[in-house]
């Protein structure tokens, strides 16, 4: 048997965890700088594979990020709380609030990129919104980022023929956002169902999401139903799983 399957921990791992256990301890506060590879040779004897291993074992659990030119740094990040019943519940849209008020608490919230298109309902999203393959929908497009940092890509989807004239099929839908638009139309939102999966990002996922390598992607369908058992809108999400904590708080 070799030593590895023995127990023996490989070099690279033993230096993650000693420099995960200093960021745990603060030793490394958000923003510093990790001892770099040249530096972390000469400490621990080993190759520069070994030294770039270690560090690139911590970039992928999201703990750090590399910085070209500068070296490795403790990411300054708090994570998202998202609250996936409070941000839902008609209280939040009804009163005019972004859904996205319950889970920023206060820090800057930009939406970078709106792209709002008709286009043919592909066979999925048709199926679930009961129309036919192929009618037309309206698509709504938008990156959200947070602090500065780009932490979750949204596709919209309604009939088109739903929404057509309306807020909806414009950049900016106005307070309370989708929602209170279809509540205006008499089709209020009464239900959410949202589906939660993992994986690892596309290549263009990756690059808007500005995702470090290893970091994997969380994926959000939810869909809006209205007082009739209709579905009136399918959002298909992606977002930096190292960015999220996913909490649904509700009765026993």
């Amino acid at each position: 048997m070799s030593g590895r399957g023995a127990g023996r921990q490989p070099k690279y791992m033993h230096i993650a965890a000693q420099l995960r256990a200093g960021i745990e301890a603060g030793e490394y506060g958000p923003g510093q700088r990790l001892p770099g590879e040249n530096d972390l040779m000469a400490a621990h004897g080993v190759a520069r594979m070994t030294a770039r291993q270690a560090l690139a074992a911590l970039q992928a659990e999201g703990l750090v990020e590399a910085r070209k030119g500068a070296g490795v740094f403790v990411r300054d990040f708090r994570p998202i709380r998202r609250h996936g019943v409070e941000r839902l519940a008609h209280a939040q849209w009804g009163a005019g609030r972004s859904v996205w008020d319950a889970d920023i608490e206060g820090r800057d919230l930009v939406v970078d990129s709106v792209e709002v298109t008709e286009e043919d309902a592909p066979t999925v999203i048709a199926g679930v919104l009961e129309i036919r393959e192929g009618e037309r929908v309206c698509v709504r497009r938008r990156r959200f980022v947070l602090d500065g940092k780009p932490v979750l890509l949204s596709a919209s989807y309604l009939a088109a023929e739903l929404v057509a004239g309306t807020a909806i099929t414009q950049p900016g839908t106005g307070p309370g956002g989708t929602y209170a638009r279809l509540e205006e139309l008499g089709r209020r939102p009464v239900r959410f169902r949202e589906e939660v999966r993992s994986r690892m990002p596309s290549g263009d996922e990756s690059a808007r999401l500005a995702l470090s390598a290893g970091t994997p992607v969380m994926l959000i369908g939810r869909t809006a139903f209205d007082g009739q058992g209709r579905a009136v809108e399918v959002n298909e999400m992606v977002l930096d799983a190292s960015a999220y904590v996913l909490e649904y708080g509700f009765e026993a």
